[in-house]
């Protein structure tokens, strides 16, 4: 296996950063799961972390928001810098963080309340109590996440009511009330059927102009059809990160191309 890691090239003119690390290592427990991961991920673009299960990309997804944290074993060293600041510094307000930074599951996870509730949630427990300032919230974030035209009748409906697929972009509007920074997606489409995948990858293509987004796959032509970047991990090491472009049609690296092409994996 090829160790050394390959680091993006330079992100085109007018490209700004939006994430670096810097030598990132992880351990649970006595077992390092993330190896001395040095990137930048550009702002306002998708970026897809592929590779084998257990390669890390996951874990690597949830040292940005801090998910981290809520493993006891879970042993942090290197640094996530997020508009210039180290997110593992001592004093950040990790719940601030959190709503800087959104995230989106595997399996869709609405509240057990209507789908209004579940669109206002966010913005009321971070103080927004007007009625009419929440009704906007409510619609523009049902719209930016292409759910509005199929749910506004049924507002006070139960979200379980949902199909899987509207339940996940029904997640992502919950994202979006908060106002984030950035999205994570841990392999949202992995449970949904090739429509309802479609309508997910539509949306985050449209979306990318406002956020930037991270999305964990399995599916690479999920990633060659969404992503600007990708990063292919392997064993917890980052092995190669660029352009999708590059990665998919001139892997620098044979690991990446036996991945890519279901040699292995």
């Amino acid at each position: 296996m090829v160790t050394n890691t390959i680091v993006t090239d330079t992100f085109a003119e007018g490209i700004e950063t939006e994430i670096t690390t810097m030598v990132l290592t992880l351990w649970y427990g006595e077992k390092q799961a993330l190896k001395d991961i040095s990137i930048d991920i550009p702002k306002n673009s998708i970026t897809a972390f592929i590779g084998p299960s257990g390669c890390g990309k996951s874990t690597f997804l949830r040292c940005f928001n801090r998910m981290n944290d809520l493993i006891k074993t879970c042993r942090i060293e290197g640094e996530v810098l997020i508009g210039g600041e180290n997110v593992y510094e001592s004093g950040v307000d990790v719940v601030e963080l959190r709503k800087r930074i959104g995230m989106v599951f595997q399996k869709p996870n609405p509240f057990p309340m209507s789908i209004y509730e579940n669109i206002a949630y966010g913005p009321r427990i971070h103080g927004e109590k007007n009625k009419g300032k929440l009704n906007v919230i409510v619609e523009e974030t049902l719209r930016a996440a292409a759910l509005w035209d199929e749910v506004s009748d049924r507002l006070n409906s139960p979200a379980l009511d949902l199909s899987g697929g509207q339940q996940q972009r029904l997640c992502i509007a919950r994202t979006l009330a908060v106002k984030p920074e950035i999205i994570l997606l841990d392999e949202p489409c992995s449970a949904l059927d090739p429509i309802s995948t479609s309508k997910i990858e539509d949306l985050l293509m449209d979306l990318k102009k406002d956020y930037t987004i991270i999305i964990v796959t399995h599916n690479m032509q999920q990633a060659a059809r969404v992503s600007d970047h990708t990063a292919y991990f392997l064993l917890g090491e980052l092995l190669e990160f660029g352009e999708t472009r590059q990665i998919f049609e001139m892997p620098r690296q044979k690991s990446t191309e036996d991945y890519i092409t279901g040699r292995f994996g």
